[in-house]
């Protein structure tokens, strides 16, 4: 008797969790909806009402910093932020939050030690030092690139600290990590918006380093960066002709060819064994028609892709249909 009597308030109690989580989310879901109309009051009148009935729920709590960041109610929005940072249940997405109020009230200082809390409590969290870059970015601030990097390496499959740095190098006369990092961006963003940017991004950087020869790695450069240069100059005589898709597919081939020859155990890369694995496919050539004149010739592509409906669709099933991550420990920007 006792046990049936204990099953069933067992019973009870699951149904309560489960309809309080049910009614927690149609209270997100109505925000959202206000949110979406850019009736962002409502949303807050939504979302206030909600945490009394379910007070400290913490999904209620970030949405009403989202709502009322979107109201425009700062001092409001920055009150809240705060307090759910200080949170023993905190998550990377209050942190986050908070740095977004912190941006729009231009509190730089506040905002810096906020990212640092964050990173503290979640070292692994790839969009805080995303997002901590894009701060010192924006306030000119040379130490982005550090933070991207950190990112990087402590998240290597976050994508968005790879479109950061790829930015910063491209700009700063970096060639080989500008195309090492857009590419691989592609790769774990491929149907993204900024995709296309990086493709542009990609042909310019391989124009710089194999046309331009305006780049030559110093001496602290590590053995990594040496070789992927050395092997790139090595491959790099089709160029006379020009630099093209189908020239710098040529070199590219080569290029994977010659690394997995020379330094493919000392130096593990995801991104040059998807060039591997696409050659032994039979797909680099299609790939690089995606990679490249999807970037530069939108319209030469898309009739390509008509032309060679079988490959492109091979292609595609190739490259959508898998995660691309970058495992833990393949990070050689300084070795």
């Amino acid at each position: 008797m006792i046990k049936q009597i204990y099953l069933l308030l067992l019973s009870g109690m699951i149904s309560l969790v489960g309809l309080s989580q049910s009614s927690i989310k149609q209270l997100q879901q109505a925000a959202r909806d206000f949110n979406n109309r850019s009736d962002h009051a409502n949303a807050v009148i939504v979302l206030r009402q909600g945490l009394r009935d379910f007070p400290k729920a913490l999904e209620l709590e970030k949405d009403l910093v989202l709502s009322l960041t979107l109201q425009r109610d700062y001092a409001s929005a920055k009150e809240l932020a705060l307090a759910l940072t200080q949170r023993t249940d905190a998550d990377v997405v209050c942190f986050q939050l908070a740095g977004n109020v912190f941006k729009a009230l231009e509190e730089v200082k506040e905002c810096e030690q906020l990212y640092q809390k964050g990173i503290k409590k979640f070292p692994a969290s790839g969009p805080l030092y995303s997002e901590w870059g894009e701060l010192r970015s924006s306030n000119k601030d040379g130490r982005a690139i550090v933070c991207w990097e950190s990112g990087i390496q402590a998240d290597p499959s976050y994508a968005g600290n790879y479109y950061n740095a790829a930015l910063h190098y491209s700009k700063n006369n970096e060639p080989i990590w500008a195309l090492l990092y857009a590419e691989i961006y592609i790769n774990m963003e491929s149907r993204s918006d900024r995709a296309r940017n990086m493709k542009k991004i990609l042909f310019e950087q391989y124009q710089q380093l194999l046309s331009k020869q305006t780049y030559r790695p110093g001496e602290k450069t590590g053995a990594f960066t040496q070789q992927v240069f050395q092997l790139l100059d090595n491959a790099s005589g089709p160029s006379r002709q020009g630099l093209n898709r189908e020239t710098l597919t040529m070199i590219r081939t080569r290029f994977v060819l010659d690394w997995f020859t020379k330094n493919g155990s000392a130096y593990p890369f995801k991104l040059f064994e998807h060039q591997r694995q696409l050659l032994q496919s039979g797909l680099f050539e299609a790939y690089d028609q995606w990679l490249f004149a999807d970037g530069i010739d939108p319209e030469g592509f898309a009739q390509w892709s008509l032309q060679h409906a079988a490959t492109y669709t091979h292609l595609r099933a190739f490259l959508f249909n898998r995660v691309f991550k970058i495992p833990v420990g393949q990070y050689y920007r300084n070795r």
